[in-house]
């Protein structure tokens, strides 16, 4: 019989609050399990985002007191739905946050956490640099969730860009790898679509990658285009360029059949890289 699972992608706004992103994704939540969704997605940083002087300051608080993971909690046991925090800043006692992600099952219970392992440090041009290493300390753990939908990997934004994360979590099982972000409206626009993609086309996978969208309080921007992409690499949702949910029915015996097709995560081979210099070739 097919595995079938309806999720819901929710493309909500950086807000410069906790509290404003908690009604926020609270009013999109009743709505998107009042239409039908088992599992619901949210985005990067989805419990608020806002910059100062060019840099990152999401607001943040200790686990036990996240006022985020609390409401979803409360809200996941309500309405026997799970949810995938796609993460939210939680305080650590040596003065730098975790970019941490959370699973909750229909009883409101974290079942996972993930932090964030590669850190977002770019410079685009000179006036453009973000350090995200900074201010969060990065996990070093991939994870996977052995979940009653199927087995799920939990990455987040940058993540993206590290062929070899999502080989590693595919290979121990995953049929779903979940990107949730706040990419950048500019790397956004020339890699989002394709790098996730190609991520699905590499491991035979469901991608699921909600993306918030809308000006960040302080600069910056976030991207959106919330994706729900097969393991052929066909997009079958996405959210376009306004706040909002996109919904997706996924089969997961799509996944079987696009392995079987091809099989590479079982063709990976051992091999070294040899540099070849021109100085020391023969000359006939």
């Amino acid at each position: 019989m097919p595995k079938l699972l309806k999720i819901a992608c929710l493309q909500t706004q950086p807000k410069s609050s906790i509290r404003e992103a908690l009604s926020e994704a609270l009013d999109f939540a009743k709505k998107a399990v009042k239409n039908g969704a088992d599992f619901l997605f949210f985005p990067e940083y989805c419990a608020g985002l806002v910059s100062e002087n060019g840099k990152l300051k999401p607001p943040s608080s200790y686990e036990n007191e996240q006022e985020f993971l609390l409401g979803m909690q409360r809200f996941s046991k309500e309405n026997e739905v799970w949810i995938m925090i796609g993460s939210i800043a939680v305080s650590s006692s040596g003065g730098k946050i975790f970019n941490r992600g959370f699973v909750l099952d229909s009883l409101g219970v974290i079942i996972s956490r993930y932090d964030k392992i590669h850190m977002f440090d770019i410079q685009l041009n000179p006036e453009d640099a973000i350090r995200e290493s900074a201010f969060v300390s990065p996990g070093n753990k991939a994870i996977m969730i052995d979940s009653p939908f199927g087995n799920i990997g939990h990455t987040i934004c940058y993540d993206l860009r590290f062929p070899e994360l999502y080989r590693n979590i595919a290979k121990a099982g995953a049929e779903i790898i979940c990107i949730p972000a706040a990419f950048t409206k500019k790397t956004g626009e020339a890699h989002w679509h394709i790098l996730n993609r190609a991520r699905a086309i590499e491991n035979g996978v469901f991608v699921i990658a909600p993306c918030s969208i809308g000006k960040v309080p302080g600069g910056g921007e976030a991207y959106g285009h919330s994706l729900v992409i097969n393991p052929w690499g066909k997009v079958i949702a996405d959210g376009g360029t306004e706040p909002g949910i996109i919904y997706a029915t996924i089969d997961l015996t799509e996944v079987s059949e696009a392995r079987k097709k091809i099989p590479s995560l079982s063709h990976d081979r051992v091999f070294t890289t040899v540099v070849e210099n021109q100085n020391k070739r023969s000359v006939a």
